[in-house]
């Protein structure tokens, strides 16, 4: 068997470098996205905090796409031990607490976001 002296295989990534493929995983998940991310395995509590959400952003009129993410891997990178947990524009901004309208409304308001 040839162990030693194979040479570590790279691949190139979006940013037109030679990243290893780990590296490009990684930058990928780490991101911060855009918009407004529900955090959760899709329970009852989730789907309360969605809803509040989705009405918090109607009432407001702001221009932002609400997307849920149940992917535990992916929950545990914005470093979330407990959900429901919302996330606008890669900011944590509530987790473990199932949120009412008002107060989703009152952190919405606390940020700049553009309304549609």
């Amino acid at each position: 068997m040839k162990l030693f002296g194979q040479k570590l295989k790279t691949k190139s990534c979006c940013c037109d470098q030679t990243c290893l493929p780990k590296q490009t995983q990684n930058e990928q998940v780490n991101k911060p996205k855009q918009g407004i991310q529900i955090l959760g395995s899709g329970c009852a509590r989730c789907t309360a905090l969605e809803k509040a959400t989705h009405q918090a952003v109607e009432e407001l009129q702001l221009d932002l796409e609400i997307e849920n993410i149940r992917d535990f891997a992916q929950i545990a990178s914005y470093g979330v031990m407990s959900t429901p947990a919302l996330v606008v524009n890669g900011q944590v901004l509530s987790y473990g607490k199932v949120l009412t309208v008002n107060e989703v409304k009152a952190l919405l308001s606390q940020l700049e976001i553009k309304k549609g």
